[in-house]
Order: C-alpha cells, then structure tokens, then sequence
C-alpha cells in the first residue's frame, strides 16, 4: 500500500508567544516559557523592538482556553 503519513508534531506544554520584526507579515519566532509571569516578562523585553503576538497556553498538545483557565483559578480562590 505505502507509506503511512507521519503523525504531526504534539506542542510542547508551556506558554508560547511568536517575536516578529515590526511589520513584517511572515511567520517569526515561537518562543515557550513555563509560567505566565515568564512569559510577560519576555514580551515585555522584546516588544520594544519587535512586534510580540501571545499565542497562549498550550498543555496536551491543545490551546487551553481562556475561560477554562479563569474558571480554574476563581474556583481555587474559594
């Protein structure tokens, strides 16, 4: 029969955000970090020369979505 396609990539856990130089419209950099404070503190870095776009959380090879995590935290508050 042939070949079976290769299974795509899993995205690793963590926080990702993408560095692209200003105006440039083509794919740039993916940068992952552990935790959120993590993360900020890397756009804050670079966005004065770079355009920044926070891509999110990704655990399980999935986006986690925004109003989960929020549900999560309010939930551990109590």
């Amino acid at each position: 029969m042939g070949r079976p396609p290769v299974l795509p990539k899993k995205k690793k856990d963590g926080f990702w955000l993408e560095i692209r130089n200003k105006g440039a419209k083509s794919g740039g950099t993916i940068l992952i970090r552990d935790t959120y404070e993590a993360m900020m503190q890397a756009a804050r870095q670079y966005e004065i020369t770079k355009d920044v776009i926070i891509l999110g959380e990704h655990r399980n090879g999935k986006k986690v979505e925004e109003s989960s995590r929020k549900r999560k935290s309010t939930a551990e508050a109590e």
